[in-house]
């Protein structure tokens, strides 16, 4: 499911995808996609074409990219745009395999979580989150893992 819970509103996948052009160009300019976008959920893309490096695997900066953007994907879809934005506060990553294809990166927000975020941003005007996300390749075998550090933040904070 890609939708968002009103049906004039384009989808999250479109409005992700829309966005990366004019917000982070280089991840564009890689082709990173949001390919699944929902409340609490995100999926990501990138192709092998035009993102290897010179030993024939995929750059270790596009991997981190199609990862790292899976915390602004899951923001915008699940919390309220018009108060809040987030950003990234630190990133790590560990490369656990050669990734020779695609890559899909995917995360998710427990409700719960999602549920404190919420309560602690109204309240301080930021809250700090912690987002695990899997890289994987075209065959479903793990390349990477992350695990990011985003901050909620009231506009005007």
């Amino acid at each position: 499911m890609t939708d968002n819970s009103t049906d004039d509103a384009p989808p999250f996948v479109d409005i992700i995808n829309g966005a990366l052009e004019f917000t982070i160009p280089a991840a564009a300019k890689m082709g990173v996609q949001a390919v699944e976008v929902r409340r609490g959920f995100a999926a990501t893309t990138v192709p092998l074409e035009g993102n290897g490096n010179h030993f024939g695997v995929i750059y270790a900066g596009v991997q981190f990219t199609v990862a790292e953007v899976l915390g602004g994907a899951i923001a915008v879809a699940t919390f309220d745009n018009s108060a809040y934005y987030p950003l990234v506060k630190g990133f790590e990553i560990k490369f656990v395999g050669m990734a020779k294809s695609q890559l899909r990166a995917e995360a998710t927000l427990p409700e719960e979580e999602i549920a404190r975020i919420e309560a602690e941003a109204a309240e301080r005007g930021k809250s700090d989150f912690t987002l695990e996300a899997v890289v994987s390749d075209a065959d479903g075998n793990t390349v990477a893992v992350t695990k990011g550090l985003y901050q909620l933040r009231a506009h005007g904070k």
